[in-house]
């Protein structure tokens, strides 16, 4: 059975949380495609988020993580996609609600907003939890062009 990957993308907001976060997934045995942005260079998020949708529609990765300052701007970016579940998350009660009741394919984090330690544990969290499908496949499936997860 093939591996999971996992892409990371970020703005130059998060440079630090995705290299952090990105040392935890293979400390764990993830195999992690990073996607960038190499430097400290502004870049703008939604082309962040632009690569990381293509990356997961060519098979590339199956989930990926975003991040940005505040996570608000890449997350708005990343939903603008119809087949992207992209869930802004501060906590590990939402990095679970966000697998169980939305089947989000997309976990975001503010890099700037929050902790290192509640980040790693968001990340474990939505990596293990599937979803629970019943009464929330149907709002899910409103939701549109929907990939597997």
């Amino acid at each position: 059975m093939k591996a999971e990957v996992v892409a990371l993308a970020s703005d130059h907001g998060a440079l630090e949380m995705r290299a952090m976060l990105a040392a935890h997934l293979r400390a764990r045995g993830v195999d992690v495609l990073d996607l960038g942005t190499p430097g400290p260079d502004a870049v703008d998020y939604p082309d962040m988020a632009d690569l990381l949708a293509e990356t997961l529609r060519a098979g590339r990765a199956s989930r990926g993580i975003l991040l940005c300052g505040t996570g608000i701007g890449i997350s708005i970016a990343i939903n603008r996609h119809p087949d992207m579940r992209g869930a802004l998350v501060h906590d590990a009660y939402g990095a679970r609600l966000c697998r169980q009741h939305n089947d989000a394919n997309i976990l975001v984090l503010g890099g700037r907003t929050t902790g290192s330690e509640v980040a790693k544990e968001c990340v474990d969290i939505f990596l293990a939890t599937p979803f629970e499908g019943g009464r929330h496949a149907r709002r899910v499936a409103k939701l549109g062009g929907l990939l597997p997860s």
